[in-house]
Order: structure tokens, then sequence, then C-alpha cells
């Protein structure tokens, strides 16, 4: 299995290193040499290969054809800025024909873009830690399963809580949650815990809920 990363931030370098520690073979594209230098180093220093590391603009079709986009089974648009990821998307799916796109979103005015028609099978939304849901995808050997749950119209989102967040400090059976979802686990320090109704929400929290209704906005305005 193959995957090509647009994007070294801190979710395309995760994602670099589960997909990489999955299996995949996995070619990483950033137009900052200094954030792949960095994830270089620290590869190195963890003794953990990310895969092959490509400087260049992954909106041009000569670097993700030099990245290998014609033979990959998996693409994920990770960067900082919505118009790229959309770009980088259209190009995957429509001039590579990708069997599998999936595509950050940074701002959620811009959610209703990131579809099919922009080459999108999988919309991830910056909020939700990416690395979560690309594990999945580095557990399978046929298929994606982020496009399974989003053809069964199954959501699955992640809310991260910042000192600024008004739940911090309060139970989570105090967020008032909109109706059809449930909390699935709360991420602590890099460990779940498990949900319990009286659990105090703390700061860099990442709180994972299912739903078959709620979006992520909906989600993102209980918590914050």
């Amino acid at each position: 299995m193959r995957a090509v990363i647009a994007g070294a931030g801190r979710l395309g370098s995760q994602a670099a290193r589960t997909l990489t520690e999955g299996g995949y073979r996995v070619t990483v594209v950033e137009q900052d040499d200094v954030r792949l230098a960095a994830i270089a180093a620290l590869a190195e220093a963890d003794g953990r290969p990310v895969g092959r590391l490509l400087v260049g603009d992954a909106c041009e079709p000569s670097v993700l054809e030099e990245a290998g986009v014609l033979s990959v089974d998996l693409l994920v648009a990770a960067t900082g800025e919505d118009e790229d990821n959309l770009v980088i998307s259209l190009l995957a799916k429509r001039q590579f024909a990708v069997p599998h796109v999936v595509a950050r979103v940074n701002d959620m005015d811009n959610e209703w873009l990131f579809d099919e028609r922009w080459g999108v099978d999988v919309m991830v939304p910056a909020a939700m830690p990416l690395i979560s849901l690309i594990e999945e995808a580095a557990g399978v050997t046929d298929t994606v399963a982020l496009a399974h749950l989003s053809r069964a119209g199954v959501n699955v989102i992640e809310a991260a809580l910042t000192e600024n967040s008004r739940t911090v400090g309060h139970a989570l059976s105090t967020v008032a949650l909109p109706a059809g979802v449930f909390v699935a686990a709360i991420i602590r320090s890099g460990q779940p815990i498990s949900p319990e109704p009286h659990l105090l929400l703390r700061s860099g929290d990442e709180v994972l809920i299912v739903s078959t209704t709620a979006t992520a906005a909906e989600i993102h305005n209980a918590f914050q």
C-alpha cells in the first residue's frame, strides 16, 4: 500500500508516521524544507521512519507525479490552506485517479466545498486530530475505513479542548450535546480514558464523538 501526504505540519507528520508503521510506503510533500528537516531529525532520534520526504508544492501536477501519485492507494491533503487542499484533492482524483482522498478543512465555513465535486472522499475538520482516523486507514489492506464511515453516514468527530474552552473544569454530563451523538472516549495525555458522566474535562483533552446527525460545527460549539 502506498500513500502521499501533502503538508508536513503536525497532522501531516503524525499521519506519515502512523501510515508508515501500518505498512504503507509513504511520501510526504512539503514546500518548507525546514519542516521536512525537523521530521527527518525526529524520526532519526526515535528510530522510526516516516517514509520519503519531498520538497515541493503539491498543487503542482509535476510534483505529485514525482511523489508517485500515479500508483498510490491514498492521498491525504493536510496543508494549512483550504484552497491548496481542494486543488490537491481535485488533481488527485480527477487527473491521477487516486482511489481514496482525505482532505483537511481548516475553516469550517468552507466545509460545504469538501465533497466529491472537488475529489474529496473524506473531509476532516482541522479541530479533529487526523491521526485517530488515519489509524483506521492503516489497519486495513484493501480499502480505507474512513471512506466506509463516510458512505455509511457515520461521522467521527473530535473536539480538542483548550484553556479557553468553556467546558473545561465541568463534568462531561453537563455538556449539552446535539441529539444522535455519543461520546466514545476521552484522549488525555495521549491515553484513552472512559467517558464517565462525572469526569471533569481538562484543557488538552480530545473528546471523541460518534454521530450520524451532528455536524463538526455543532460539536465544536457544544464544547467551545
